[in-house]
């Protein structure tokens, strides 16, 4: 440490001996240009004065910290408003003293001498990069087309030149901006648009394809990764725009196309001050804390600043996972792990009763629709009833808020998860209705990329195996959303809740299964039903083509954020339906065998699917 630290002195030190020469040599050749005659006696004491004075005003502008290979017009400007105010200064004196010798052309002359100098020392490095860039380009490495004739392109091809780590050619840029074409960035042409790019990576006979547009839409980027997609080529995608702009937006930032890219949808966005309003300085409980939902639960709490945090999940694995990674991030956080099944009901009361977390997210669920239709009983104890448990005591021990984490399932289900998933819901609203104390509130949305059980790590390992991919139906569709954007979406509906609200959270458009499946295939350098078979095996029990967000009787009214509603309330009878229950209890611990049928008593839009 302490050496590098002597290097910056040195540095510094050499470079404010080099200003100090530029002032004496400046002073010497404006003396000798405008005056004629030998040197004045004056001279030194002029060259000691404007030295300091220059020197001093530099490195209060941290002009001795700039490092060379990033200096830009900042640099320059300051050293131009630098000199004109030395010139100022020295011309306030010219006219006090008003000598015969010391005139006003001298100065201009100069300062004009001084600011040449000092922006070419500084601009050196960069002038010698860009004069290698034209001269000598790189003829080996892989040959990559960029796409994206701004800053960001511009910053990844000064590095593939300059950096001697990289082992890349950069071939042409790509840009849809007729302005910019035949123009040249970074020292490579921009040669056409991103429509043609399957032209110029055969034209170039290019490897890979860098798409570096940080600031365009998700949507905007989609296409454009279609359009590679066609090419058969390895396909790079630039980090966000915040990564550009605090300087990460190095080669080694490139990172895979990755499937939520394809979505076609920017991110959704929330409020972050309503979030850190009502979780900062509380005690937070998260049940199934250890899995994909409730795990990014406790990870956007943590960051919100929890008075206490606890991770409450029956499989302690995943429970220790995400206990350690927080502890990890997190360490002054005060962190609980809890191993307890929410169908527990004396454990879940007693974890109530020691703890009293004034916010809960209940995310503990069996959410596997073919496994949950042939285990129908486990479904109603752990969902209907761990669910149950959860509020009841979130009721009696005064939790101020209650959030359920529901699904697009439970919609007019054809399935037993969602139809528990229903009841869930109605459970909330009952006990939102009568709470004096607690805002409860369900929360419903669609797939999300990359949690347990989805699509798409089920597609990753049947590609890695060499196929075939199997899809229930080629027409299948979904609404997806990454697990991060459904979760801080979330949090902000629990900023929103009141009494029983079910909110709906926007997903966007549907995606196709199967050409997800095919865009996934692409993505691993394969060509679909080519290299990788695609199978369409029918859909499984429970499984419908499409889901809903709404029921029919259901409307959508909007909250502050354009991406969360609320469906209007259903009414039901609350008498009848807790008696139906508790026959619901009784029945599912008696393992019946027509518990879908029960369970359709309670959700009549439940559609029950008897395919085995």
């Amino acid at each position: 440490m302490g050496k590098i630290n002597v290097n910056k002195n040195i540095k510094k030190v050499a470079l404010a001996i080099a200003d100090i020469a530029v002032v004496a040599g400046a002073a010497f050749l404006a003396c000798a240009a405008t005056i004629g005659d030998a040197l004045p006696k004056w001279i030194l004491y002029f060259i000691l004065v404007n030295a300091v004075v220059l020197v001093a005003v530099f490195a209060f502008q941290g002009l001795y910290s700039a490092l060379f290979s990033h200096v830009g017009i900042g640099v320059g400007f300051r050293i131009i408003l630098t000199g004109m105010l030395l010139g100022f200064a020295n011309l306030i004196v010219v006219g006090v003293t008003n000598s015969k010798y010391y005139n006003v052309w001298t100065i201009i002359f100069f300062v004009s001498m001084v600011i040449i100098c000092s922006v070419s020392i500084r601009f050196a490095y960069r002038v010698l990069s860009w004069f290698k860039i034209l001269l000598f380009s790189k003829a080996s490495g892989k040959r990559v087309i960029i796409i994206g004739g701004g800053d960001a392109g511009a910053t990844i091809i000064r590095e593939m030149f300059e950096s001697g780590k990289i082992n890349y050619n950069p071939v042409c840029v790509l840009d849809d901006n007729p302005n910019k074409l035949n123009q040249f960035l970074s020292g490579v042409k921009i040669i056409g648009k991103t429509a043609d790019v399957k032209k110029y990576v055969d034209k170039f006979d290019a490897e890979e394809i860098f798409i570096c547009m940080p600031s365009v839409s998700k949507k905007r980027i989609s296409e454009i990764v279609d359009l590679c997609r066609a090419t058969g080529k390895e396909i790079k995608i630039l980090p966000g725009i915040y990564q550009f702009a605090t300087g990460q937006a190095i080669v080694e930032k490139m990172r895979e196309v990755e499937i939520a890219d394809l979505l076609g949808r920017d991110q959704v966005k929330v409020k972050i001050s309503d979030i850190i309003g009502y979780i900062k300085g509380k005690t937070v409980l998260v049940s199934g804390g250890g899995g994909s939902i409730g795990s990014e639960l406790c990870r956007q709490i943590a960051m919100h600043n929890p008075e206490k945090l606890i991770i409450l999940d029956i499989y302690e694995n995943n429970a220790y996972d995400i206990e350690q990674e927080l502890i990890r991030r997190h360490p002054t956080l005060k962190l609980i792990t809890l191993i307890a099944s929410v169908r527990d009901e004396q454990k879940i009361e007693d974890v109530y009763k020691t703890y009293r977390p004034q916010i809960v997210f209940h995310a503990a669920a069996h959410k596997h629709v073919p496994l949950m239709e042939t285990s129908p009983n486990e479904a109603v104890k752990n969902n209907v009833f761990g669910t149950l448990n959860m509020a009841k005591y979130a009721d009696k021990y005064k939790v101020e808020t209650f959030v359920q984490i529901s699904t697009d399932k439970a919609v007019n289900p054809t399935n037993i998860m969602g139809a528990t998933k229903r009841i869930c819901e109605m459970i909330v609203q009952a006990f939102g209705r009568k709470s004096n104390d607690t805002k409860f509130v369900a929360v419903r949305f669609g797939n999300v990329l990359g949690s347990n059980g989805s699509v798409i790590p089920l597609f990753k390992k049947q590609i890695a195996e060499g196929g075939p991919v199997t899809v229930t139906h080629k027409d299948i569709i979904r609404y997806f959303m990454t697990i991060p954007e459904a979760v801080s979406l979330v949090l902000q509906a629990g900023a929103y809740a009141e009494k029983g609200q079910i909110y709906v959270l926007d997903m966007g458009e549907p995606v196709k299964i199967y050409d997800l499946a095919c865009n996934l295939i692409r993505l691993s350098g394969y060509e679909p039903n080519v290299d990788i078979a695609i199978e369409c095996v029918g859909l499984r029990p429970g499984e419908k083509l499409f889901e809903e967000r709404l029921m029919a009787e259901e409307g959508l009214q909007k909250t502050a954020n354009g991406s969360i509603s609320i469906a209007r309330p259903l009414k039901f009878d609350e008498e009848r339906f807790w008696l139906v229950l508790e026959r619901l209890y009784t029945e599912a611990y008696s393992e019946t065998g027509d518990m879908k049928q029960l369970v359709k008593e309670l959700v009549p839009t439940y559609q029950i699917d008897n395919r085995k």
